[in-house]
């Protein structure tokens, strides 16, 4: 196919046998012509308009050039890059420049796209699903993609004015509307959306405060050590931290919001974001009674407890787990796709990698970080540099790593890991802050 396509990750092969699926003939309200028209190809129906339910869209497509292929988005703008919300907060990107797949493109690839579009009930009896403003759509096969919804503690307060989420990018302009009259900021999570949202809200001229449960920043992304150098360049930015630390109550003030935290302390700021963490959208899922646990279970084929529907992206829990990141949504929509469309594809789980940059800084996180230190690690750290490099080693294997402000090697580490390289003859050269990581492979 022509036009733009997901970004592929290195090495990656779909073992396929072409299956033809011409699929039971039915009536489709709501088509492009009015009334109902009677199609013999494979109907299919994606709820979601994320990475998971493109990358779907775009492979149904790849391997089944007949069928007709809906997309129901709750959004008002196409697939756009979520992790790139912050840089359109902070003013250095517009909007339409995260846009990942223009209207074109989904004309391009014949891909029925039906923006602001609100999934309110599914009948798997009938293969039917209705919306809002009152339209049904038939499918074959449908895909569930609705990712998450961003989570809000129980915190008294929380629905107040002035207190935000960031996860789309109306989101973000509701953010910008009251950044613009606003000099500081309390960020409550230290996670990494929520940092880089609040370096965002530092750009244009606040002052951060960060409240963070866990004694360090990053959790799911760095050990004690690293953490530490990351807080202590972020506090020369001008941020600074409350570590260990629960938030109680948000109250309006007479000098804007009060967020009280346990233990007494009370913090000021114009505006209150909350970033803590996403989790699995279920509520199409449990109104089906498929099988959820963390999230909505699926075999390695993307699919769930019931025949023909199948899910993909940040709502899926696949052997026990919840991975929740953008490379993992888009190899389960790959996957999902093809099989949707008869091919013989498998999701065998995604290495934990991270490969960003945190306020400017770069970060990579891969594999087993093993932040509470029960595993062999070679470490470097120059506190005058501020890098921290970390390698995880099990059984003379690197199963993880982490490196900080200087991420030399990182292609080289990655595969390593990957291949479960034993480094048992260089363990001692790995120590040294110069290391040829060509080494490795």
């Amino acid at each position: 196919m022509g036009g733009s396509s997901l970004p592929t990750r290195p090495g990656e092969v779909l073992r396929a046998v072409r299956i033809r699926d011409a699929g039971p003939r039915f009536a489709w309200p709501g088509g492009d012509d009015s009334g109902l028209k009677e199609h013999s190809m494979t109907t299919y129906l994606i709820i979601g308009s994320g990475v998971a339910g493109n990358a779907a869209a775009e492979n149904i497509r790849k391997y089944d050039p007949e069928g007709k292929i809906v997309i129901l988005s709750r959004e008002n703008r196409p697939f756009y890059y979520v992790p790139g919300l912050p840089e359109y907060l902070a003013g250095e990107k517009p909007g339409d420049h995260l846009i990942i797949h223009p209207l074109g493109w989904y004309d391009q690839h014949r891909l029925d796209l039906r923006l602001n579009t609100r999934v309110t009930g599914i009948d798997p009896g009938r293969k039917m699903v209705s919306t809002e403003k009152g339209d049904n759509f038939l499918y074959d096969k449908l895909l569930l993609a609705t990712g998450g919804r961003a989570f809000v503690p129980p915190i008294q307060g929380a629905d107040s004015p002035g207190v935000f989420t960031l996860k789309t990018l109306d989101d973000a302009d509701r953010i910008k509307q009251r950044a613009g009259a606003a000099k500081t900021a309390v960020l409550i999570g230290g996670g990494l959306l929520g940092l880089e949202a609040g370096n965002g809200l530092r750009k244009l001229g606040l002052k951060i405060t960060v409240v963070e449960f866990f004694p360090r920043l990053l959790p799911r992304q760095m050990d004690v050590a690293g953490a530490a150098i990351l807080q202590r360049q972020m506090e020369d930015m001008g941020f600074s931290f409350h570590l260990g630390a629960t938030t109680e109550k948000i109250a309006a003030g007479p000098n804007g919001l009060q967020v009280y935290l346990k233990g007494g302390d009370k913090l000021e700021g114009d505006l209150v974001l909350i970033s803590a963490g996403v989790r699995p959208d279920l509520t199409l899922a449990q109104a089906l009674g498929l099988e959820v646990d963390k999230g909505v279970k699926v075999d390695d084929n993307m699919k769930t407890s019931r025949e023909d529907i199948y899910a993909a992206g940040d709502l899926i829990e696949h052997r026990g787990r919840l991975y929740g990141i953008w490379p993992a949504a888009l190899e389960q929509g790959r996957v999902a796709g093809a099989v949707m469309a008869g091919q013989a594809a498998t999701y065998g789980g995604t290495l934990p990698s991270n490969v960003l940059k945190v306020v400017g800084i770069d970060l990579v996180a891969a594999g087993d970080i093993d932040a509470d230190g029960k595993l062999e690690a070679i470490v470097h750290k120059d506190e005058a540099r501020k890098t921290y490099r970390k390698l995880v080693v099990r059984d003379n294997f690197l199963v993880g790593a982490i490196l900080l402000g200087d991420i030399r090697g990182n292609a080289e580490i990655q595969l390593a890991i990957k291949n479960q390289r034993d480094i048992s003859t260089l363990k001692e050269d790995l120590a040294q802050e110069i290391f040829d990581f060509k080494r490795l492979a």
